[in-house]
This record gives structure tokens, C-alpha cells and sequence, in this order.
């Protein structure tokens, strides 16, 4: 789909720059460490010790996420049922030409990701893999209507990079297929995204930083339907949101990407927020930054 280019991330880890996108894969922290305190702490995994699960993985990309969950589970017996969605096939393949990525994983990992690239499906005893290739907004209709996922992974491009799997139409879809105890995980932080969800009927949590920096303010987004203080892990690494991140979703950032028919371009999702905004009369994104004390760039709104 786009010309991608090799990126060596601050942990060692490899990852890829997307010409098409502009952006790269995985952000300053690197591929693996970014896996690891975004989507894999936060799944709370040890809840499902020798029990089953229903995943979902948007935007698969080069496989990191998926990885680290299925080597995870494989220390802990339990049954995987994942769904994978990705547009483009050359990212896993550059994965799987690369033995510094393999060597991260054990080999029943490597084993899965051959099947998927090679078949698109993989099963044995304990897991049981998908990936459906293509346009998300149209493959996600494919997943059979009675799967509810205990995870979903949203991990694709940012809201203003790669709009399409971030409006309120897609994310209907997604949140559809969450059953009432499941946590949707994104690295996301963009007040659109966050408000479309909670419109949605979930309950917003932020990814806590691992460090104290005012321009990192956030690691992510968890999302639960029914949220039960009483079974959250303190380990997770969550929290409620913030003063300052309640406010954001207060500004013209969180007015939300719409995409009426699942089929919009990415120019016109964008330049269609961009009217909404113009004619908001919600506070500006620029003076929420000048309270707080913000740069722009810290901000993905």
C-alpha cells in the first residue's frame, strides 16, 4: 500500500516509517517498550490464567502487539481466539524478515505469524488466528455478530494522519463487538477519540505515563463498558482522567471525525471536522494549552 522505510527506535526495537502516512509505526520510546506499557500491561492478561479469550486487533501492522499477547499467554495456558485487520501485507512480512524481531518472541509466536502471512488463519490446541486483509471499515463487518472481544487493540495511524479508523461511525462498530467487561486499549490520547468514546457509554481511563514529563502527559486510552473498580489491578497502570485531560475534552479537539458511510476519504473527514470546528462554539484547543501550560505537539487531538 505505501513506501516504508526502516526505523531503529530507541529500545533496539525495529519498526517502520510510513511514506504514504507520514508517521512512523511506533513513537520515540520504541516498538517494544511501547507494546509493552500501551496494550500489553493495560490488558491485565493474568485474568485469563487458564481460561479463554476473545481478541480483536485493529491495524496489526507489524505484529508487535499481538506478539507480545500471544507470548504472554503462552506462559499462562489460556485459549486465544484472535481477529486481526490490516490493510497492508508488507509490514508483517518485513517482520518476519527479521530475526531481531523474531528473537523477541518465543518460536510458537513465529510459528503464528508465518500461518497468518502465508494462509491468513492459524490454529492449534490453544489458539486460534485470524487476519482479515483489507479496508477496516469493511472487514470488521466479516467478524461474526455474536464474537464479543475481551480486548480490542486500536492501533492504527493517528486521528489526523489515518482519520478513517477513528470517527464515531467506526468506532460504533468497534465498541459493538466489546462484551460488558472488556477493555478497549489504544495509545491514543486525542480528545476526539476519548469523547466519542465516552458517548459511546464507555468509561474513560488514561495510561499513565512511566515517567514524569509534562509533555508526555499520557500513554494511551482504556475504554470498559462496565467498569468494576473492584477487579482492576493496580498494575495496570491506569487512572481516572485528569483535571487538565476532562477539560481537553471540553475544547473544539474533542469535536469528533464522522465518516457517515464508512467510506469517506481521509481528506474529507478531515476538512468536514475542520467546518464543524470553525463554527464551534466550544473553547479553543490553543487556550486550553496556554491554562495547562501545554506545547502543541504534546497533544494528539
Amino acid at each position: 500500500m505505501s513506501e516504508l522505510i526502516e526505523v531503529i527506535t530507541k529500545d533496539g526495537s525495529s519498526s517502520l516509517r510510513s511514506i504514504f502516512f507520514q508517521e512512523n509505526f511506533h513513537s520515540f520510546l520504541g516498538a517494544l517498550e511501547e507494546t509493552k506499557t500501551k496494550f500489553t500491561a493495560p490488558s491485565d492478561l493474568q485474568r485469563y490464567k487458564d481460561k479463554s479469550l476473545n481478541v480483536l486487533d485493529i491495524c496489526f501492522g507489524l505484529g508487535y502487539n499481538s506478539a507480545s499477547l500471544l507470548n504472554e499467554l503462552l506462559k499462562q495456558k489460556s485459549y486465544l481466539n484472535l481477529y486481526a485487520l490490516e490493510i497492508d501485507r508488507k509490514p508483517l512480512k518485513y517482520s518476519l524478515s527479521k530475526k531481531s524481531f523474531l528473537k523477541l518472541w518465543a518460536p510458537k509466536v513465529t510459528e503464528i505469524f508465518e500461518a497468518l502471512s502465508r494462509n491468513d488463519f492459524f490454529e492449534d490446541q490453544f489458539f486460534k488466528c485470524k487476519i482479515l486483509w483489507g479496508d477496516a471499515r469493511e472487514k470488521i463487518n466479516i467478524i461474526p455478530s455474536s464474537i464479543k472481544f475481551d480486548l480490542i487493540y486500536l492501533d492504527g495511524f493517528s486521528p489526523q494522519k489515518c482519520p478513517q479508523v477513528w470517527t464515531i461511525e467506526f468506532l460504533s462498530k468497534v465498541t459493538e463487538k466489546l462484551n460488558s467487561q472488556g477493555y478497549l486499549i489504544t495509545y491514543s490520547s486525542s480528545a476526539a477519540v476519548r469523547k466519542t468514546l465516552r458517548n459511546l457509554g464507555l468509561e474513560i481511563f488514561s495510561i499513565k505515563p512511566s515517567f514524569n514529563n509534562k509533555t508526555f502527559w499520557s500513554q494511551g486510552t482504556v475504554a470498559i463498558s462496565k467498569f468494576d473498580k473492584k477487579k482492576l489491578n493496580p498494575k495496570c497502570n491506569i487512572e481516572k482522567l485528569s483535571l487538565m485531560e476532562e477539560e481537553h475534552l471540553l475544547t473544539k479537539a474533542s469535536i469528533p471525525y464522522r465518516d457517515q458511510n464508512l467510506n469517506s476519504s481521509k481528506d474529507d473527514i478531515i476538512s468536514r471536522r475542520l467546518n464543524e470546528q470553525l463554527f464551534s462554539n466550544l473553547l479553543s484547543t490553543k487556550k486550553w494549552r496556554e491554562k495547562w501550560k501545554m506545547t502543541k505537539s504534546s497533544v494528539k487531538s
